[in-house]
């Protein structure tokens, strides 16, 4: 690779919580994502020369969360010279499939190839973190680390950080609706409760126990009886238009779970097969047939890699 050629790298969506994991949990999807294109710069600084996919973005580099990561990056490895940066946006924002954390993500491991790979993918967690604490105020992982990672990712502390890569031990395969409203993540937690009973903390614990062992063993019985959100869930689907109908949809349909991905508003299931995702789809899809409000569908398979560098753009418009 010569100083002027792009590295170019992408880096999936995500669902965050998967329901009865709040705040510790999520796994990526194959798509949608985004891109971003880092090259050497003999100039010092970081510009963001493009945004392509999506208005409204600033290309201020301390005001994007590309360019928030890579100056982390570089600071913390003491580095001068500067860096070009691009942004293909391939999701949609403010959807709950982690958008921000795609681009945090994409740009933590674009620079990290053009610095000469530095640091491992693990390490490239706590750099993209600082992307989604400039989007929301919280250098959460549970979205990034999926991203870079792929698979299942649980985060089990913060302080210090350490996230446990589950890969992908079994076959899944998620559907995603998105109604297009808006629904900030500020209020989806500002309407949550400061205490929880006792009662129903036991039960999610045990919820979250039995979807990681079912992961682990391969169990699809137990992963569809564990992926309950008893505490967040009814709380937070009030905001999200034709949520209970389209749960319902989607587990009459064969889903072996739904919930809302991150803050939502977008809705995901999880299947066994991408013959019954497809199908979960079409269900999901009926439940907002006459109610006015456009969405967006995605069927994914839950993959075991997650950002990557590419040779050519693969972003391509996903039909709702």
């Amino acid at each position: 690779m010569t100083n002027n050629e792009f590295v170019k790298a992408y880096a999936p969506a995500t669902v965050a919580n998967v329901c009865c994991g709040f705040d510790v949990l999520g796994f990526a999807l194959d798509y949608p994502g985004d891109e971003v294109w880092a090259r050497r710069s003999n100039a010092p600084g970081i510009r963001i020369t493009d945004i392509k996919g999506i208005g409204g973005l600033s290309a201020d580099p301390a005001e994007n969360v590309i360019g928030v990561v890579a100056q982390k990056m570089l600071t913390e490895l003491g580095i001068t010279h500067g860096l070009e940066l691009q942004l293909h946006k391939g999701m949609p924002v403010g959807s709950g499939m982690g958008s921000s954390a795609a681009s945090s993500a994409a740009a933590a491991f674009a620079v990290n190839e053009v610095l000469g790979k530095p640091f491992t993918t693990e390490e490239l967690v706590v750099y993209a973190m600082e992307g989604e604490r400039k989007a929301s105020g919280s250098a959460h992982a549970d979205n990034v680390a999926p991203s870079l990672l792929g698979g299942f990712v649980l985060i089990r502390d913060y302080d210090p950080l350490d996230v446990v890569p589950l890969g992908t031990p079994v076959d899944l395969y998620c559907t995603i609706i998105y109604p297009q409203i808006e629904l900030k993540t500020s209020l989806a937690r500002s309407i949550l409760k400061k205490e929880i009973p006792m009662k129903k903390g036991i039960r999610q614990w045990g919820n979250l126990a039995g979807l990681m062992a079912g992961l682990l063993k391969g169990d699809y019985g137990l992963i569809g009886r564990s992926l309950h959100d008893e505490i967040f869930e009814p709380e937070r689907s009030i905001l999200i238009p034709l949520f209970k109908q389209t749960k319902e949809a989607a587990l009459s349909a064969g889903a072996l779970g739904c919930g809302i991905s991150g803050s939502g508003p977008s809705i995901f299931a999880l299947s066994a097969t991408a013959e019954q995702a497809e199908e979960v789809k079409l269900a999901m899809q009926q439940t907002y047939a006459e109610s006015g409000i456009e969405i967006k569908t995605y069927v994914s398979k839950v993959p075991e890699q997650g950002a990557r560098v590419i040779e050519q753009p693969i972003l391509q418009p996903v039909q709702a």
